[in-house]
């Protein structure tokens, strides 16, 4: 169980945002993806930078299992993150780029390479693992990042709006490989997006974020089409 308790956080004056004061409570299990959504600026990625380790709270609790990680630093969190830019190194071949997750300094064993090596395939890259990422649609990209992701064998995946640039169709397909892997590897994941679609698709319960705070969490349909809370009537336009 991923549960976060309390987690204040504060960002400098920003007039982009809407609101700088932020407490989240949250608890999300293994085996499923958890949808957030909102407006922008609500503080959908800012929660996932806390969960990561990119920014500092200012008091709380993140606990994966029976451990406390707030006060870690990310490279020993248990949590692999993937954007929306899939920020692979160009001069790298698909391979290579996935072996960054395993180890940095790219020195692997037998072990890991048949590791690679099924995740490429897993992802349906197993012909790609020598083309560079030039050479690759913007769904492979995106392929190749989540396969980087997973590789690492974390327990938390955090997906901060990772399939915002894809088409309906394949936006679907990815989103149903996820569901499968998910549950495959008993990860415990988490999804901002500012689809409402994309949470039916992905989620079972989704959690709606309004300034600062998770106002609700319900199954995503009941948040979806019954919810009586001004904030996510005005979020699907539904006023």
């Amino acid at each position: 169980m991923l549960s976060i308790e309390q987690l204040a956080f504060c960002y400098p004056h920003s007039k982009n945002r809407q609101t700088d004061s932020m407490l989240f409570d949250l608890q999300a299990k293994p085996c499923e993806i958890l949808s957030l959504i909102g407006p922008s600026g609500s503080g959908k990625s800012t929660l996932l930078g806390l969960i990561a380790g990119f920014h500092q709270p200012v008091s709380g609790k993140i606990q994966v299992g029976e451990c406390e990680i707030q006060s870690l630093e990310p490279a020993e969190r248990p949590v692999t993150i993937v954007f929306q830019e899939h920020n692979l190194f160009p001069h790298l071949d698909v391979f290579t780029n996935i072996a960054l997750g395993v180890n940095p300094s790219l020195k692997l064993d037998q072990q890991q390479h048949s590791s690679i090596n099924q995740t490429l395939d897993d992802l349906g890259l197993a012909d790609l693992g020598k083309s560079m990422p030039s050479e690759l649609s913007g769904g492979q990209k995106q392929r190749v990042a989540i396969a980087r992701a997973l590789i690492r064998k974390h327990q938390v995946l955090l997906l901060d709006e990772p399939f915002a640039a894809l088409g309906p169709a394949l936006r679907q397909e990815m989103i149903e490989l996820l569901k499968a892997i998910v549950i495959e590897q008993q990860m415990i994941a988490l999804l901002v997006s500012h689809q409402p679609s994309d949470a039916l698709l992905a989620s079972e319960n989704t959690a709606f974020i309004s300034k600062g705070r998770v106002i609700s969490l319900l199954p995503t349909e009941q948040l979806l089409s019954e919810s009586p809370l001004a904030e996510i009537k005005d979020y699907l336009g539904k006023s």
